[in-house]
């Protein structure tokens, strides 16, 4: 099974993850992208890992339903446990209503006594009260709120008035039942995105994290940071997980870990300027929190335990000179530009080192190198830039960009510790165990794994690269 997980028959988006009992629950939305096979709509489905390795699939959890009922479209919410039952709030969305002057999303409800085999609620319908816009209410995450004696639900809403792309807010009502539900005051109304799609709220001590995901011209998971629910949310000096392609994450774990659960998209035909696409594959990335409050993301150890066997590496110079000594290698590409390559690359895999060049260089690895170096994908490291940065050549158009980016601290670039997961289509890497940048390589998927230096020295250490035994 690919250790980033996606159904064998179709597609997944937007993973509600719960923790229950040393087991993730991960319910995520099913696309076939088939409908003349499948049917319209989408429904739940459910898988079960430990390990985020392995996965049980437990089949369909709520079926959608028909083409002139509210889910249709059984999209994202969550589940959260009370008095002996379990509970998923869920966003039922049929497009078709509108036209018939109906809301096209409301909140809806299903009750399990296992996880397992749902019932859905037939007499809740939640819809958007006169203060918001009644076709956009959606992706409720409800949770206990403790101090205040009641539960909350949050959503992603907007404003009926205003400039367009800045009517989003994160929409709350509170219940002492869970079945009647009154809308408050948002949570969080900045007034500067379209909207903030499925909303997840965590503490780690006596900090309370607000993460979403921005619906508006830059599609990314975000977060903000509060001492208290009522704010002020304030934005960290890098407020991303990972980069465009990763979206709709939300997280759960246990009391001493958190992770998190986004999707890695795919690409329209599957090429690498393709148009990104909704749903793909699950990653997940594990948080951390920094001293100063601000999160980082590293992988899951069970994930990188799950690559046992060491395939070696012989070095081999295609452009300048390399001194090779172990699992070391060093060049100095002063006034030039310097490839090695080290292997074929596996189809799936985990690449590993520590690298440090000098400032005003380029340094990283490669992927999928051709035999005569005319194309491949790039894991640039730019210090100059303060930033790591996910390439190819040759460059594609430009109609749908292929580079994706994160930055790195002034004080780290020059040393970066990288973790690269590889799993087909599907590559995700990680430097310093605190950002991730995921992406897709689709054009070329054979060829050779190497480094580079573009006129700096370098040194590569720890370099090793491991598959699944």
């Amino acid at each position: 099974m690919s250790i980033l997980f996606r159904p064998d028959d179709a597609f997944a988006a937007d993973f509600i993850p719960f923790y229950h009992i040393g087991e993730y629950h991960l319910f995520y939305l099913k696309d076939w992208r088939d409908p003349e096979h499948h049917g319209e709509g989408t429904p739940w489905w459910h898988v079960v890992t430990r390990d985020f390795v392995t996965f049980e699939d437990r089949d369909e959890a709520l079926s959608r339903g028909a083409k002139d009922e509210q889910d249709l479209y059984v999209f994202t919410g969550s589940v959260i446990e009370a008095d002996g039952r379990f509970h998923i709030y869920y966003t039922g969305h049929n497009h078709h209503l509108k036209d018939s002057g109906s809301p096209q999303e409301a909140i809806m409800h299903a009750v399990s006594d296992d996880l397992n085999s749902w019932t859905k609620d037939t007499n809740m319908r939640f819809f958007a009260p006169p203060e918001y816009e009644p076709h956009d209410w959606r992706d409720p995450f409800v949770f206990w709120n403790a101090d205040a004696g009641e539960y909350w639900m949050l959503l992603a809403a907007r404003k009926p008035s205003g400039p367009d792309r800045s009517r989003g807010c994160v929409a709350c009502a509170v219940s002492t039942d869970l079945v009647t539900w009154r809308v408050r005051e948002p949570l969080w109304e900045p007034e500067a995105y379209y909207t903030h799609e499925c909303p997840d709220l965590f503490q780690i001590g006596d900090t309370n994290y607000l993460v979403w995901s921005e619906f508006s011209d830059r599609f990314r998971t975000r977060y903000r940071i509060a001492n208290s629910l009522n704010g002020p949310w304030r934005r960290p000096l890098d407020d991303q997980f990972d980069d465009r392609a990763y979206y709709a994450a939300k997280t759960a774990g246990k009391e001493s870990e958190r992770f998190l659960f986004g999707w890695l998209p795919t690409r329209e035909h599957e090429r690498d300027n393709g148009n990104w696409q909704w749903g793909g594959n699950l990653v997940v990335h594990e948080l951390c929190q920094r001293r100063d409050g601000s999160l980082s993301v590293r992988p899951p150890q069970s994930v990188i335990e799950a690559f046992t066997e060491q395939v070696a590496l012989t070095p081999v110079d295609r452009l300048g000179t390399w001194d090779a000594n172990g699992d070391t290698l060093r060049t100095d590409a002063t006034g030039r530009y310097s490839v090695a390559t080290l292997c074929a690359m596996p189809d799936e895999c985990l690449i590993s080192c520590e690298v440090t060049g000098e400032q005003h260089g380029e340094f990283g690895l490669l992927f999928r190198v051709g035999d005569e170096l005319e194309h491949g994908y790039i894991l640039r490291i730019e210090p100059s830039r303060n930033r790591i940065a996910f390439d190819r050549w040759p460059r594609p158009s430009m109609e749908y960009p292929f580079l994706v980016e994160r930055p790195l601290s002034a004080e780290s670039n020059e040393s970066v510790s990288l973790r690269v997961i590889v799993d087909g289509t599907g590559v995700v890497a990680y430097a310093n165990d605190e950002i991730a940048l995921s992406c897709r390589m689709y054009e070329f998927r054979t060829g050779a794994v190497g480094v580079f230096a573009t006129e700096c020295a370098v040194r590569f250490s720890n370099l090793s690269l491991r598959i699944r035994g």
